[in-house]
């Protein structure tokens, strides 16, 4: 079973669209997957995170915000295989 991580996003945001370029190599690496969820979509999660996206999750565990912090995404996803 492949993880699934989830970028919370803007379709006009720079570092959102760089943050889910910078994710590709990891996704390859682990087999994981992502699921880009539009923050302005729903009115909870712009609620939650409107100032932070990019916002990259695994379920309800925040690993960065703003910019891919490589090394402890590399970290986790090591940690959960």
């Amino acid at each position: 079973m492949s993880v699934e991580l989830t970028l919370i996003s803007r379709s006009y945001c720079h570092l959102c669209h760089d943050m889910e370029v910078a994710l590709a190599p990891l996704l390859a690496e682990f087999g994981a997957v992502l699921k880009v969820v539009d923050v302005d979509a729903d009115p909870l999660l712009e609620a939650r995170y409107d100032e932070l996206v990019p916002v990259l999750l695994h379920a309800d565990t925040e690993l960065c915000h703003y910019f891919l912090d490589e090394a402890k995404t590399r970290e986790y996803l090591a940690g959960i295989r």
